[in-house]
């Protein structure tokens, strides 16, 4: 008789520290656990074929403690039916070290089945490395039953007319806004509009008497700081890489007038009222816990600290009002595109046909929705009709629809030099990401006092160097 799967018995093999490990500061709170979600009959069919067999997954952690119940919870679901096997491991997408290992074990033919990654963090580099099977099949088949993936889907995890990813999810993220903080000081949600604008009001509204500093947002080595910086620029009309992904533009004037706005924010005197003490060292759970203790009145964030606020009963959540994003210089637009998760499968799979039947499981109905649910809106559709499955995505939360108005947004979004964003996909651009290079040249403008033209240059020559070393010429 084959023995039980391992799933039946609630026994998840996670990695190191996951069942223990706090995530994100406001975001680990405890709920009541979903229901297991059901799995529809024909998917029950498909999987017929592995009966008996298993497969092997690795997911990026969310920030909402509950969402990574709620998918083992639906893989749980899923092994029960089919009779397969399950085993889900947890990674850090912020650690700096995600590509290196899972390339290695890939490579050494140790590698999971399947996965999920932000799509524009991670798909493009995994492919370069030759570690990513195409699923184009897989998307043809969701697209026609769910509709098409939001268009950030679509320029993040397509590459050369081939998808290598097959969107999973949304990722909301955009400006939080204390609203009650503006009233008092007399000001319209809607004088809010552009970076500039962000700065002169964070400064206004604040009162470090009261603990109330405005600006909430760091540029210190993390996901976050990585984020603002590359906002800024993007707002300012620069980029690190050409539309194509390839070359790299990095030291333009409009780079220099984007780095010297934010050098000017973090290190004038001026502004010091509205910089709470310690954000020049924040990490990407800063911002999270600075909000929660309402002591920030303005910061851009993914929607999963607004979720715990409203969920704790956190007197923050009330007071928030929720914004795309902010304008630049160059832009009439945010250039706030947001963002999805892909699930890949990994060459080299043992299972990749199952692998593909639990991806089609994943992207929609029970278990896409008990996530949103448990999360509160962190985790969200990408696919057309699903927007609509459920009145919970349409009238769970007014976040939602900005959310919504963010991931069904019209793309490309056009700045005043040219650039068009979302760029191609560019794995140079996120190894930049990965190895900090950004914040390390914001801690040398703050800490070392270098020119910011000169941290400029030579920013500009060690993302070349990197993409060399990933073997595109410049």
């Amino acid at each position: 008789m084959r023995s039980r799967n391992p799933w039946s018995r609630r026994q998840f093999l996670v990695s190191a520290g996951v069942a223990g490990a706090a995530v994100l500061t406001g975001c680990g709170r405890s709920a009541p656990a979903a229901a297991p979600p059901t799995v529809p009959d024909d998917l029950v069919a498909a999987a017929q074929p592995f009966k008996g067999t298993s497969l092997t997954v690795l997911s990026q952690r969310t920030y909402a403690k509950t969402a990574n119940q709620a998918l083992e919870t639906a893989l749980s679901a899923f092994a029960d039916r089919t009779g397969t096997t399950i085993k889900n491991s947890f990674l850090e997408g912020d650690a700096g070290n995600a590509v290196a290992k899972t390339d290695a074990a890939v490579k050494a033919g140790n590698g999971p089945d399947l996965a999920f990654f932000s799509a524009s963090r991670f798909v493009a580099q995994f492919r370069d490395l030759g570690d990513l099977t195409d699923v184009s099949d897989v998307v043809a088949q969701l697209e026609q039953q769910h509709g098409k993936p939001a268009d950030v889907a679509r320029s993040t995890a397509m590459i050369d007319g081939a998808w290598w990813g097959i969107p999973y999810y949304s990722i909301g993220q955009g400006s939080l806004v204390r609203k009650d903080w503006l009233a008092e000081k007399g000001i319209p949600l809607d004088q809010l509009r552009t970076l500039a604008d962000a700065r002169d009001i964070a400064l206004e509204i604040s009162d470090p008497g009261k603990n109330r500093y405005g600006w909430g947002i760091t540029i210190n080595r993390s996901g976050d700081g990585n984020a603002m910086i590359e906002r800024v620029m993007n707002g300012y009309g620069s980029s690190i890489v050409a539309d194509d992904g390839r070359q790299v533009i990095f030291n333009s004037p409009e780079t220099v007038d984007a780095i010297s706005f934010l050098a000017d924010l973090y290190a004038n005197p001026r502004y010091a009222a509205m910089r709470p003490p310690g954000i020049e060292s924040w990490t990407d759970s800063g911002n999270n816990e600075a909000w929660l203790a309402g002591v920030i009145g303005l910061t851009q964030n993914q929607f999963s600290v607004y979720a715990d606020s409203k969920v704790t009963g956190n007197p923050v959540y009330p007071n928030t009002a929720t914004l795309v994003g902010l304008a630049g210089p160059a832009t009439d637009r945010p250039i706030e595109t947001g963002d999805c998760h892909a699930l890949v499968v990994f060459n080299g799979a043992r299972n990749p046909g199952l692998a593909k039947v639990v991806a089609q499981y994943l992207v929609a109905g029970p278990p896409l929705l008990s996530m949103a649910r448990v999360s509160d809106g962190l985790v969200m559709p990408v696919y057309q009709n699903v927007w609509d499955s459920d009145p919970f995505y349409r009238d769970g939360d007014p976040a939602f629809r900005t959310i919504r108005e963010l991931m069904t947004q019209p793309l490309p979004i056009e700045t005043r030099t040219g650039l068009r964003f979302p760029q191609a996909p560019s794995a140079g651009r996120q190894a930049v990401l990965q190895s900090y290079l950004l914040t390390d040249m914001m801690a040398e403008i703050l800490q070392k006092r270098v020119p910011v033209q000169q941290a400029v240059a030579d920013t500009h020559r060690r993302i070349a160097d990197l993409f060399r070393q990933l073997g595109v010429p410049q």
